[in-house]
């Protein structure tokens, strides 16, 4: 079956920096656009980077632009966000996932900015 799991949270001071990843298995990695989301405390799971198959096009919502970079290694099946100049708003658990496909989410990775 699908399988997400992702590793790489920590605490951080605000303006360091943190690389996730995300091990997958279960489909054709190579084949899939990928995500990472997060949700903060109380609030809704929030879209955060995206990356197509190829790892040619990526997306960013408008408040990691510029700071997270999303890239992809299919010989490892495994994607990473990498974050820099983390700020207290970006305090929440990180999952990866692939998009439009009802796979149960993976236990997420507990990220924490505090100084």
């Amino acid at each position: 079956q699908v399988q997400y799991v992702e590793s790489g949270g920590g605490l951080v001071q605000p303006g360091g920096s943190l690389r996730l990843s995300c091990a997958v298995s279960g489909f054709t990695f190579s084949a899939s656009g990928m995500s990472w989301f997060r949700q903060a405390s109380g609030k809704e799971r929030e879209l955060v980077a995206a990356i197509s198959n190829t790892g040619g096009v990526t997306n960013y919502a408008h408040s990691v632009r510029g700071r997270f970079t999303i890239s992809r290694d299919d010989a490892k099946n495994t994607l990473y966000l990498q974050m820099n100049n983390l700020k207290l708003e970006d305090t929440a658990v990180y999952y990866c996932k692939r998009p439009r496909f009802n796979d149960d989410w993976g236990q997420g990775t507990v990220v924490t900015v505090s100084s």
